[in-house]
């Protein structure tokens, strides 16, 4: 299976996604910020990073723009409470999610989301990866 990295500052989601990651057999790591997960990436090969939007210190869209800047070339789910986004911005989700693909993101889940939801999202961006051969 593939070797996946969860960035999300919130424990309770990273321990989720982690272990419904694990029990589909997915070797999985961790990060609480943007700035341990861009350091991860630089130590560790990395098939997929799943990343939260909002995080202190560095937040999604600048982790992936810093990982995409790299040589990198690693597909990106970032997930996002889109609701709050709305609230503070007026961006609706979807745009909210084609702003972040435009930084990079392979592909965007907003919260609340099921676990087929992510584990779909996980295996089309783990098979554009292997078309690409990375």
């Amino acid at each position: 299976m593939a070797r996946i990295l969860v960035v999300d500052d919130d424990e309770v989601i990273r321990a989720s996604i982690a272990q419904m990651l694990t029990r589909e057999g997915h070797e999985v790591a961790v990060a609480k910020d943007g700035k341990d997960g861009c350091l991860q990436c630089y130590r560790t090969q990395f098939d997929l990073v799943i990343c939260d939007l909002f995080m202190p210190d560095k937040d999604g869209i600048e982790t992936i723009r810093e990982l995409r800047a790299s040589a990198l070339k690693i597909p990106i789910i970032c997930i996002t409470g889109g609701g709050s986004y709305r609230d503070v911005t007026g961006v609706d989700s979807g745009d909210l999610s084609s702003m972040i693909r435009a930084f990079g993101a392979t592909q965007t889940i907003a919260k609340p989301f099921k676990a087929g939801e992510l584990l779909a999202a996980v295996q089309a961006c783990l098979s554009i990866s292997d078309e690409a051969g990375h």
